[in-house]
């Protein structure tokens, strides 16, 4: 009798925290859900060209400009793990300066390992040393 008590008790407790889970995923997207615009990469400060990038929480996709080119791809959340998958992009050729902000915002992109997002400022932080990737200011709309 005891043994099926605790049965029971470890499978609500483990329904519950998957359950607890989805609700903290589904709010995660709602939050990143919008279109960005990037203001700075590493410790460079975006002030022309600026890439933008735009979150799609109903099929978990990224899509933007990088300054020059198109992109697009999808994206996974878990709690504050945030990762870019399946990233693809024109190929149009530009100015030097704005090809090297596209190549450091796409692989700002491919390094990301964790979020934040307060006062509508999305921070990137880096996969391994939790270094700042990218920062950038959620736009505002009649919904936000």
């Amino acid at each position: 009798m005891k043994t099926t008590i605790k049965l029971i008790l470890l499978t609500l407790l483990l329904v519950s925290c998957d359950e607890t889970k989805k609700v903290i995923d589904v709010a995660g997207n709602v939050q990143l859900s919008g279109n960005y615009m990037i203001t700075s990469i590493g410790d460079q400060t975006i002030s022309s060209n600026a890439p933008t990038i735009s979150f799609f929480a109903l099929n978990k996709t990224i899509r933007g400009n990088t300054g020059c080119n198109s992109f697009f791809g999808t994206y996974a959340l878990d709690l504050y793990a945030l990762s870019f998958n399946d990233i693809g992009n024109t190929e149009m050729a530009c100015d030097e300066p704005i090809m090297t902000v596209e190549n450091n915002f796409l692989n700002a992109l491919r390094n990301t390992g964790s979020y934040d997002f307060e006062n509508s400022m999305l921070t990137l932080y880096h996969k391994n040393d939790r270094s700042v990737l990218l920062i950038a200011r959620k736009e505002r709309t009649e919904e936000n």
